[in-house]
């Protein structure tokens, strides 16, 4: 049984955090690592204050806050189960965005604009070649469920007359197409793996520090413009990323390209954004001089192991 393999140990009284917290944490990640997968029946309350030493109450206010984020279930006769995992699954490589992949599978999705003002950020600015920007933020649910936080920054002559109220429950770039005549049809994108801030697990309805999928990246208009830059924290409990891969020409090198850290809340400075810069560059060309003598190396080596065969 899962408990059995727990260190009798792992709550502690003397810690800052309240030990049902600290019981609620253990639970989780025995759910998220899959050691407590969907429809496993859960230990009883006198199993866990029998292995931790703790009273009743400590243990049922551990179950109530998984209940209340879903992750158990519980029912009187029957004990508590894992609650079944409610997974959405994202095309990245499509330029459809999430309301309109999470909607065509049957999923109801509605959308909260948190805010819609004009906004400063250097890495849209750069994307975007202006610093009149409009910053959008939203949030997505999937069946009442918080899935995910959206940060938009739009250049403002693109887009003029546009309010919040256009964008509840409603798709941006159906807006952008219909009203303002923009289609969006290319972009560039990249995922990555962050924490969750305390900002962003009470916006989603996390623990602090809870994994998130962070979506950044452009979108391009029929023209070739760039028309958005955007950066979206999904729940990595609930969402999953979906990528078709297709294979490599031969003799194709993976040419590395320095790494960036999205801001979730705020933005740098002009010195610091400019520090940045420099430096992305000069990892970049430090990483392509880095693959040339690699190529000239192999090159060498070949035509040095050639010279000997004839000798």
């Amino acid at each position: 049984m899962w408990i059995d393999d727990l260190n009798a140990n792992v709550l502690d009284s003397a810690h800052d955090e309240p030990l049902h917290r600290q019981l609620s944490e253990v639970i989780r990640e025995g759910i998220s690592g899959g050691a407590l997968p969907p429809g496993t029946r859960m230990p009883t309350e006198a199993d866990f204050q029998k292995k931790f030493g703790i009273s009743r109450s400590v243990v049922r206010q551990a179950m109530a806050a998984l209940t209340n984020d879903n992750l158990i279930q519980r029912g009187r006769g029957r004990g508590s189960v894992v609650a079944p995992q409610h997974e959405h699954h994202r095309a990245v490589q499509k330029m459809s965005g999430l309301s309109t992949q999470f909607s065509s599978s049957g999923d109801s999705v509605t959308t909260e604009v948190l805010s819609l003002e004009r906004g400063e950020d250097p890495r849209a600015q750069q994307a975007l070649g202006t610093s009149d920007l409009l910053a959008l933020n939203r949030r997505r649910s999937v069946d009442g469920e918080p899935i995910a936080l959206i940060h938009t920054w739009l250049p403002r002559r693109l887009v003029p007359g546009l309010e919040a109220k256009d964008l509840v429950d409603s798709s941006l770039h159906d807006t952008l197409r219909q009203r303002y005549g923009v289609p969006v049809t290319a972009g560039h994108r990249q995922v990555r793996a962050v924490s969750a801030s305390e900002e962003l697990s009470a916006v989603l309805g996390l623990h602090s520090a809870a994994p998130l999928l962070v979506l950044e990246g452009t979108s391009c208009d029929d023209k070739g413009e760039v028309i958005e830059y955007f950066c979206t924290w999904h729940r990595a409990d609930r969402v999953i990323f979906d990528v078709d891969a297709i294979s490599d020409p031969a003799g194709t090198r993976v040419r590395s390209t320095p790494k960036q850290t999205p801001t979730p809340y705020g933005s740098l400075d002009a010195k610091s954004s400019a520090e940045a810069t420099e430096l992305s560059e000069a990892a970049r060309s430090i990483a392509e001089a880095m693959n040339d003598l690699a190529e000239r190396m192999t090159q060498q080596d070949g035509e040095s192991r050639h010279s000997t065969q004839n000798c």
